[in-house]
């Protein structure tokens, strides 16, 4: 049976100032500057066609889309600020509303660190399921992406096999990155429907939710914002994903960065609540630095950790849920460098409450699955979630009775203070507190525990199945859409 556990982080004492309302009136006086005098791409002739009926300036043959700031403030007014993502089991039904963060899996990876051989090898259908079932059984985990490519299924059909593959392995909500093209969008909306019991439950019950990454910088892919529209219709919540780059997809500035990033994904939100006012809509956002030696998405660093923060402000500014990249770092292995940039970028990201907060798994910068990562980053999640609760001050916490009891030079094991509040002390899983004699007789580590918790939950784990009828009918529609 599924673990029905999902630990989030809700109700938070800690707070950050990233950016000043000033700082954050300037970039969104800028991204509207930008969209209205610069523009942005849109290769789709739907999109087009629904910015020219709304009063936007469209050049058809370049693509390119250029809107008064009005046209764009008065569309996103019409974005809800909250609302549910939808699980199959609705007990794990996840709140969007600025006060929670919902830690979910990476992806969409195109290697794996095979759990048994340790070895780097191409991903598979199987990764798919067996990556699920174990965030099925973890409580950290709130919530999946598809972590990564099932490689060996047709590529036509290869998203709506991996989205199946989740759903049959976890009750949890599932959000796809996967989706971008209209084939694959009708089909995972009926996928979708046999689930929520319907079309119409769909909408209020949004089992699926679908990300589409922008075109950096200033465009987006014709495919996506097909698929996004066919998804919005139906009131399956829907976010645009910026991952603009200082010096390569963005200006060497985070400001310009910021503000660049921002222009793409109000656009293209603007877009759906003009095609379809009210729908669910998300902002989404993993902007980090190029590096300076090569060019190459870095995956960590300071500005990947401000960006993280920063990002959450502009969406709160307008209103609308965030999906925030965090964890992907750009270490080769479950490291030093993975854990510092996992933690700091995490955390940054936390404390401002983002409300989906991605990446857990990933190794080089998104592109290899481990999962003993997968585990570490959710410890480190734990150590946020325990932080973000803050010091509880009361007459209880304050524990004057237990203090008197012992008095000068005594001590509190004993106490029934101690016994009461001693399980709300964190207990790691994985940060190696033993005498060093214990540590020297073995010489193992984080990694080798992390790895063999996966291979216990691998083996003993049994997620609630779906509907063997529903199952049959997802492989027909899957196979009405492979060529």
């Amino acid at each position: 049976m599924s673990h029905k556990n999902i630990k989030t982080i809700s109700n938070p004492k800690l707070k950050l100032e990233i950016l000043t309302s000033e700082d954050v009136q300037k970039i969104h006086e800028a991204t509207l500057r930008i969209i209205e005098k610069v523009g942005v791409r849109f290769p789709s002739k739907r999109a087009l066609e629904i910015w020219e009926a709304h009063g936007a300036d469209v050049n058809h043959e370049k693509k390119i889309v250029r809107v008064k700031p009005q046209i764009i403030e008065e569309a996103l007014k019409k974005a809800p600020p909250s609302y549910k993502l939808a699980a199959r089991d609705p007990q794990q039904d996840l709140q969007l509303d600025g006060n929670h963060v919902h830690l979910g899996t990476d992806g969409c990876g195109v290697e794996v660190i095979d759990i048994e051989t340790m070895e780097k090898r191409t991903s598979c259908l199987q990764d798919v399921r067996d990556i699920a079932r174990i965030a099925d059984a973890t409580e950290e985990v709130a919530f999946h992406w598809v972590p990564v490519s099932a490689q060996d299924t047709p590529v036509e059909a290869r998203g709506l096999h991996e989205v199946k593959a989740v759903w049959e392995n976890s009750t949890k909500h599932v959000q796809t990155e996967s989706i971008y093209n209209v084939d694959e969008a009708k089909a995972a909306i009926e996928m979708a429907a046999l689930l929520a019991g319907g079309k119409d439950k769909l909408r209020e019950r949004p089992v699926l939710s679908l990300m589409q990454c922008t075109a950096p910088p200033l465009g987006h892919d014709g495919g996506s914002l097909d698929a996004a529209l066919l998804a919005a219709e139906v009131g399956i919540p829907t976010g645009f994903m910026t991952m603009s780059a200082c010096l390569t997809t963005g200006p060497a500035t985070m400001a310009g960065t910021l503000a660049v990033g921002n222009a793409e994904v109000i656009a293209a939100t603007a877009l759906l609540q003009l095609a379809y006012p009210g729908t669910p809509v998300f902002y989404a956002a993993a902007q980090t630095a190029s590096d300076l030696r090569t060019g190459a998405y870095t995956g960590g660093g300071p500005e990947d950790f401000l960006f993280g923060a920063a990002t959450n402000v502009l969406a709160d500014f307008y209103n609308i849920p965030l999906s925030m990249g965090a964890f992907a770092t750009g270490a080769k292995e479950p490291n030093w460098q993975a854990g510092l940039e996992g933690a700091l970028s995490s955390f940054m990201a936390s404390v401002v409450m983002s409300d989906m907060l991605l990446g857990c798994g990933f190794l080089h910068g998104s592109r290899i699955w481990s999962y003993a990562e997968m585990m570490m980053d959710c410890e480190i999640f734990s150590i946020i979630h325990k932080m973000m609760g803050g010091i509880e001050v009361n007459e209880e916490t304050l524990a004057f009775e237990a203090i008197a009891n012992v008095g000068p030079g005594g001590h509190y094991l004993a106490q029934k203070h101690t016994k009461n509040h001693m399980r709300e002390l964190f207990i790691p899983q994985f940060l190696d507190r033993r005498p060093y004699s214990a540590w020297e007789a073995k010489k193992d580590d984080a990694r080798d525990w992390a790895t063999a918790k996966a291979r216990k939950i691998l083996k003993e784990h049994q997620p609630d199945p779906i509907d063997e009828k529903i199952s049959r009918e997802m492989d027909t529609i899957i196979k009405s859409v492979e060529k």
